[in-house]
């Protein structure tokens, strides 16, 4: 069999193999962070939740999950992908399930947080993860068919949350409370299934043949000895690189005005369009299908292109662009149409952005800066709601909210295209062979 062949053969197996199980993990991942903006269609009116409250609730599981992702991420390279994917799922589920009994905004806070917690380390530990697997010129892509799974978790969010809230009286509970159990529960089953599903390295793949596990494994190796660091004699040496704390801005500006989107989309969209609960629940997740072509698209051409910092840029800047058009609409119709701006920019910067540690660190090194530049970017995801209820809550409009959010993501654009400037980042020579031709 021809080089090229052998590569085909191997990167459709190691595919096939891993990609379709980590985006289901990552969706009931997703799913049961962020079913708090459609359990909140109901549950904000029988909780007496105000817009304040509910700001600070979706937000505050990003103190948390911050705060723990770095021992997090180390714990995984030192333990293992396996058990500590399956450790990190299993707990989760069971605190999303545990959100259907709150009943105080203490409550809602204390639970809010320790989800955090518990979901600590899981996409910067799969991040990590397929550094191990896949090689730079198949990298945004295989990040654009896990990232995908945030649109796809939205999308089912609001498709099976519709008849779910429809749930109210049965056994008890109201709707909202039916929506947590029913997509917390199979978290903790899939973290059971990763036990037995997950190699955490190719040496440990049964199902590569012994040339298509040599072959992986050389190129893996060959990529490693091209990044600046590569395997430093401590893990935590490379946090002294000052591009791990750069990198981090564009992250938290798209997180900011990412997740602010995510936790209050149903609200706001219930208020443009006047629809009832199950109906916004449905755009809510038709708007999510949409996005995931740009998460596809912008994959594919972040690898064909080369130009990790370009795709990124010009995502950041599509949900600048989405926020500004909120701030500015003169009609509820034009903001509609400007929030959809959001998550379709989110999926042009999320596979392009994930690419760039990997331009600066080699697998071995890369867990903590991956970590570092997740957990700080994810303050964003506490900010991004609390600026918008803060603002709803004094202002009575979202227009305010938007106009910060978009100076926020104007940040995030500035530094991509001044990393796109730096000789680290720029964009190398496209690689050769079958990655390339395909």
């Amino acid at each position: 069999m021809s080089d090229a062949g052998l590569e085909r053969q191997t990167m459709s197996r190691v595919s096939r193999r891993l990609l379709p199980f980590l985006l289901v993990l990552y969706v009931f991942c997703y799913l049961d962070r962020s079913n708090v903006s459609i359990a909140a269609l109901q549950m904000n009116d029988e909780l007496r939740f105000s817009s304040a409250v509910f700001g600070l609730g979706a937000g505050i599981f990003f103190f948390g999950y911050a705060l723990f992702e770095l021992p997090s991420n180390l714990a995984l390279a030192r333990v293992g992908a396996r058990l500590w994917i399956a450790r990190i799922m299993v707990s989760w589920g069971i605190l999303a399930a545990a959100m259907a009994f709150v009943k105080t905004p203490t409550e809602f806070y204390v639970v809010r947080f320790l989800l955090g917690v518990a979901e600590a380390g899981f996409f910067p530990g799969v991040i990590y993860y397929l550094a191990d697997w896949f090689p730079r010129s198949y990298h945004g892509r295989a990040i654009a068919r896990f990232t995908v799974a945030i649109p796809l978790a939205q999308a089912l969010g609001g498709i099976a949350g519709a008849p779910l809230l429809r749930l109210g009286g049965i056994g008890g509970f109201s709707g909202w409370q039916w929506l947590f159990l029913a997509e917390g529960i199979p978290s903790v089953l899939l973290g059971v299934s990763v036990l037995w599903y997950l190699p955490d390295r190719p040496q440990e793949a049964a199902w590569l043949g012994p040339a298509q596990r040599t072959w992986l494994l050389a190129r893996i190796a060959a990529d490693r000895a091209k990044a600046a660091f590569a395997n430093p004699t401590h893990r935590l040496r490379t946090l002294r690189d000052r591009y791990v704390w750069v990198l981090a801005v564009p992250y938290f500006a798209y997180f900011t005005v990412g997740f602010g989107y995510t936790a209050w989309a149903p609200q706001l969209i219930k208020s443009l369009l006047g629809t009832r609960d199950s109906v916004t629940a449905l755009v809510t997740g038709g708007i999510a299908l949409i996005s995931t072509a740009a998460y596809l698209i912008g994959g594919i051409r972040s690898d064909r292109a080369n130009d990790r910092c370009g795709y990124a840029m010009w995502g950041v800047g599509i949900c600048t662009l989405g926020c500004l058009g909120a701030a500015l609409a003169p009609t509820p119709a034009l903001e509609f149409a400007a929030l959809i701006l959001i998550p379709i920019g989110g999926g042009i910067f999320m596979p392009s952005f994930w690419c760039l540690p990997r331009l600066r660190f080699d697998a071995e090194s890369a867990a903590a800066p991956i970590a570092v530049i997740s957990s700080i970017g994810s303050l964003g995801g506490f900010c991004g709601p609390t600026i918008i209820g803060y603002a709803k809550q004094m202002t009575g409009t979202d227009s305010a909210a938007f106009a910060v959010l978009a100076l926020i993501g104007l940040t995030g654009f500035t530094v991509c295209w001044m990393l796109r400037q730096h000789v680290s980042f720029r964009r190398p020579p496209i690689e050769t062979g079958a990655a390339v031709a395909r």
